[in-house]
């Protein structure tokens, strides 16, 4: 992450000429004091000035879109990318006219791209934050269909009294069906297995 040092007669000043220096703001670096100011001997001899080392914070957002920029450009895919960061959930939505094509089959692709945006922006960082990543309202239109899905299954565990389990998901998805049958009161949802071939098990209470 970049960052300056700067000195002048208090620190308050010191970090003002390296926000300066930075062309940002205030709310976007963190600010460590390497030196106190001090007047010196009656305020006239060895007097120091603060020192300060301000450095930018990590944007999440524009990390995020400009890695996309990038890899739609290798793609040749013109797109306009919308983000909003909220409570640690990066929402990035991607507008084009070919952007369905980063669907995928079942979303796979999307997915794969929500990945490595992930590990991008949160290479090093304690703040963990969450991509979701979008096209075409492909995500909601998905938790629809999992949502109908769920309650088949739930419909059809009831009737059969036998367990089903699905094909594998990724964490959003499983997620999506968990909630669906969570206040069912017939049956209950599990995942087993391990990723990228984990997958829910809806089984009768």
């Amino acid at each position: 992450m970049k960052s300056v040092e700067n000195m002048d007669k208090t620190i308050a000043e010191a970090i003002s000429g390296a926000l300066a220096q930075l062309n940002t703001t205030r709310d976007r670096v963190e600010v460590e004091v390497l030196e106190e100011p001090s007047k010196g001997l009656f305020g006239l001899f060895g007097s120091k000035n603060a020192k300060v080392r301000v450095t930018l914070k990590n944007d999440p957002v524009e990390k995020a879109t400009n890695f996309l920029e990038k890899v739609l450009d290798c793609m040749k895919i013109p797109a306009v990318l919308k983000a909003e960061l909220k409570n640690n959930n990066l929402h990035i939505e991607i507008v084009g006219k070919n952007a369905a094509i980063l669907i995928g089959r079942r979303g796979q692709t999307l997915d794969s791209l929500q990945y490595l945006v992930s590990l991008v922006i949160n290479n090093g960082d304690s703040d963990y934050v969450r991509v979701i990543l979008d096209t075409e309202n492909y995500r909601r239109k998905r938790e629809q269909t999992l949502i109908k899905l769920a309650n088949k299954l739930a419909y059809k565990v009831k009737k059969y009294r036998k367990s089903i389990t699905l094909d594998p998901m990724n964490p959003y998805e499983r997620r999506i069906i968990h909630s669906a049958l969570q206040s069912n009161p017939y049956v209950g949802t599990r995942s087993q297995g391990d990723e990228p071939n984990r997958k829910v098990v809806v089984y009768l209470k």
